[in-house]
């Protein structure tokens, strides 16, 4: 499904708030903003944007097939007599300045920020490591932060696919704890005994607790090829110790069966370059063996990369109808719509949703909902309609991912809560 954009000019004053439909589909509302194409002085922008967008990080599986292109270090130089550690500080800060979506910065003054931050006197490079994390964390964004060294090597490594893990896809249960949700069939995991539900209690000899996200439960298991990783659960209320050995992973993105009732299942874990053929390949075999409706389980799903969410919501969308607006931190929208008919447009859908469906998975999901061509169940889902480049900082200090730019569903209902 080929996908055109239009262009817009878009005040970013406009205050949204989260809220639950009758459907759970946990998303606010905003202005409304009338179609027309863009003109050759709005074009340039949002060539800027692009850019930005294909520099996305999607992470938060152990094993995620996902290609991500990583900008060039910002350069620290022309800082003066400071230190190597402030130099470091005011590097983070400015990169981060330069991209950040919200241009009031959580309310802080930034500027002072950087003044507060940078003329510390620092001990060692840990010490300006732990203040450039206080100094974000400011913003109050959970998905702007500092990537230390190890982690931003690991998100590359992953990216490229030159690391490897065990095969589980990472989740948080209701009450935020870290739980396996789904293990990829013949994986090491699988292999070793893991099961879905299972919840993380360490990894590599690291404990994990409450403020344990995915991200860092991904970051232990996944190491050289061939590596062993100690692992521990607990199931049920008992605790179970496992050794596996990592290998490269090959996820399974898209899987599909026959349920009861003559009913097609489509199972999509996450969002990639190959989805919208591996749907449109699915929809047709389920569609020869007579099934009158297919249910989208889009449960655990944490989005990907957006344009395998757009492109296989276009498969089920007349032409000319809107699937998702990007906002950009200088208030540039990049209006995405379907060009031509889509593969199927009568037979009845319903989509699958929890509290882990996020990002791509919401922007598909809204594509539908909103259009009249869905009908949606579940949980109320994360709420994640923002996205995210990797800048790396230069001398190998690791990265920082920044949020640039935020989605808007067909109605112009803001994702993100």
């Amino acid at each position: 499904m080929k996908i055109q954009r239009y262009v817009f000019l878009h005040i970013l004053a406009v205050t949204t708030t989260a809220f639950q439909s009758t459907t759970n589909f946990g998303i606010g509302s905003t202005s409304r903003l009338s179609l027309r194409k863009a003109s050759e002085d709005e074009r340039q922008p949002m060539v800027e944007l692009k850019k930005n967008l294909q520099s996305l990080s999607v992470a938060c599986l152990v094993a995620i097939s996902a290609s991500t292109a990583l900008p060039h270090p910002v350069d620290a130089a022309g800082y003066g007599s400071l230190t190597e550690e402030q130099k470091f500080v005011a590097e983070a800060w400015r990169t981060v300045d330069s991209a950040y979506l919200d241009r009031t910065f959580n309310g802080q003054d930034w500027f002072q920020l950087r003044e507060t931050y940078v003329k510390k006197k620092y001990k060692n490079l840990a010490e300006a490591q732990d203040a450039v994390n206080e100094m974000i964390s400011k913003l109050g964004d959970k998905y702007t932060r500092y990537l230390s060294p190890a982690k931003y090597q690991s998100m590359v490594d992953s990216a490229t696919g030159t690391l490897a893990g065990v095969g589980v896809e990472i989740a948080t249960d209701k009450d935020g704890k870290v739980m396996v949700s789904d293990v990829e069939p013949g994986s090491p995991a699988q292999k070793a005994g893991l099961l879905p539900n299972d919840l993380f209690i360490e990894g590599d000899g690291f404990k994990f607790d409450k403020s344990s996200t995915p991200d860092d439960v991904a970051l232990k298991l996944r190491g050289p090829v061939g590596s062993r990783v100690g692992v521990t659960i607990s199931r049920n209320g008992e605790t179970k110790d496992f050794i596996i050995t990592r290998e490269p992973i090959k996820v399974t993105s898209v899987r599909s069966y026959v349920g009861k009732g003559n009913v097609g299942v489509i199972r999509i874990k996450s969002f990639s370059g190959t989805t919208e053929e591996l749907v449109k390949e699915k929809v047709e075999e389920l569609k020869k063996k007579g099934v009158k409706e297919i249910v989208f389980d889009l449960r655990s799903n944490p989005g990907g990369l957006l344009p395998g969410g757009v492109n296989t919501a276009g498969l089920f969308l007349e032409a000319n109808k809107p699937v998702v607006f990007v906002v950009s931190n200088k208030g540039i929208v990049d209006a995405q719509e379907t060009f031509t008919d889509g593969l199927d447009l009568e037979t009845p859908i319903v989509i699958l949703v929890d509290h882990n469906t996020a990002s791509a998975a919401e922007v598909f999901t809204a594509a539908l909902k909103e259009n009249g061509r869905a009908k949606v169940v579940g949980e109320q889902t994360f709420g994640k309609g923002i996205i995210q480049t990797v800048r790396e900082l230069s001398d190998k200090n690791g990265g920082v991912a920044v949020t640039i730019a935020r989605y808007e569903t067909p109605k112009h209902n803001d994702i993100n809560k």
